[in-house]
C-alpha cells in the first residue's frame, strides 16, 4: 500500500491509499482469437516455456483497432479456419507485450504490439 508523495500524513482516515502490485511483462505471440475476426474478444497468446496457450483479457480501443487489422489482413479469403479448442487458430507473426499475472485471476493483459 503506497500514498501520494506529495500528500500530507493526516491523523485519522483521510488519506488515499493505492494498493500497488509488482506485475511483469513479457513477449508473447498470437496464435488465435476468440469471437468474430472483424470484432476478436480475446487473443490466444502462446508465452514462451508453456505448454499451454492462454487468453488475454480484453484491450482498449486503439489497441484493439490496430490489433484487428493486423488480423484482418492475415486472414485470405480463401483461407479455411481451423477451430483448436476455445479459440480460431491463426498464423499471424504478431508479437504483442503482455503483462503476465494482472487482475484477480491471473489473466494476460496486452499492453501493446510489437
Amino acid at each position: 500500500m503506497a500514498k501520494p508523495g506529495r500528500s500530507l500524513y493526516p491523523f485519522g482516515r483521510r488519506t488515499v491509499w493505492v494498493k500497488i502490485r509488482h506485475e511483469d511483462t513479457m513477449d508473447a505471440s498470437v496464435v488465435g482469437y476468440t469471437g468474430p475476426c472483424r470484432r476478436p474478444r480475446n487473443l490466444a497468446l502462446n508465452l514462451p516455456g508453456a505448454t499451454r496457450f492462454r487468453l488475454s483479457a480484453r484491450r482498449g480501443s486503439a489497441l484493439a483497432a490496430r490489433v484487428r487489422a493486423v488480423l484482418a489482413a492475415s486472414l485470405a479469403p480463401s483461407e479455411p479456419r481451423v477451430r483448436e479448442g476455445e479459440f480460431t487458430s491463426l498464423d499471424t507473426g504478431l508479437v504483442v507485450e503482455a503483462l503476465a499475472g494482472a487482475g484477480r485471476h491471473g489473466t494476460l493483459a496486452v499492453v501493446r504490439m510489437r
